[in-house]
Order: structure tokens, then C-alpha cells, then sequence
């Protein structure tokens, strides 16, 4: 089988479970060829038991206008915001806090984020997760 060749690579984030061909996902593929149902048909049967999260998606679309796509880890601001139970971070960083992470929940989402982090080892992650809750304005305890 020859080789398929590399058309595009598509980067978005969708809500898991929840995509559908209206923006961003038509805006996003329809210029490609791609048909956007199909996506978001296998999209949301990869993601139905993340619902309730963002997930981004890395979709490669060949020249024969077919598609595969790699999911990643959710991005980190939006799950230090469910950890700290908070809807946004704070409006004015270093004057007030919106919200608290424990350094269990620290390490929790650098664990969950460590096959997208470029980190050695976790503490390099939990740095990299420490220091997105601090520009979003929430405090690490304990």
C-alpha cells in the first residue's frame, strides 16, 4: 500500500461528546474536503465518557480528503478551574484569588497532563500546572 500523503493538520478544542458540524468544526474541516459528520460521528463516540470536559483534537487529513485524529489531555487551565470549583480565574492575578488547589489536586492534574507536558519527571510537571494556577489567580495549599 502506498503511502497516503499529509493534506493538513487540524488543531481544535471540542466539548467531548458534543461536536457537531457547525463552527468550529465545518469551519475548521469543510476548506479541507473532509466530511464534517463523519468527524464528529467518531469524534463523539471516542469522547462520550469524558462528557462535561474540553478535549482537543490533533486531526491529519490526507490528500484522498480522509481523516484520522489524536485526542489529547484536556487543557490545564480548565481542570484546575474543576479542581478549584471555580467557573473563571481571577480578573485582577496577584490582587485577589479566585479559588485553592490542595497539592493532591496539583499533582492529580500534572499526572493527567504528563503525556502532553514537555516534563522529565512529575515535579517538573507539577511546576509547569503550579505555575498556569498561579497566573489564573488560584492559590496551592498544603
Amino acid at each position: 500500500m502506498a503511502k497516503r500523503r499529509v493534506s493538513a493538520i487540524v488543531k481544535i478544542q471540542l466539548p467531548a461528546g458534543a461536536a457537531t458540524p457547525a463552527p468550529p468544526v465545518g469551519t475548521a474541516l469543510g476548506p479541507h474536503g473532509v466530511q464534517t459528520m463523519d468527524f464528529c460521528k467518531q469524534y463523539n463516540a471516542a469522547t462520550e465518557s469524558q462528557r462535561g470536559t474540553v478535549i482537543p483534537v490533533e486531526i491529519t487529513i490526507y490528500e484522498d480528503r480522509t481523516f484520522t485524529f489524536i485526542l489529547k489531555t484536556p487543557p490545564t487551565p480548565v481542570l484546575i478551574r474543576q479542581a478549584a470549583g471555580v467557573e473563571k480565574g481571577s480578573g485582577s492575578v496577584g490582587k485577589e484569588t479566585a479559588g485553592s488547589i490542595t497539592d493532591a489536586q496539583l499533582t492529580e492534574i500534572a499526572q493527567t497532563k504528563m503525556p502532553d507536558l514537555n516534563a522529565n519527571d512529575i515535579e517538573a510537571a507539577k511546576a509547569q500546572v503550579a505555575g498556569t494556577a498561579r497566573s489564573m489567580g488560584i492559590k496551592i495549599s498544603g
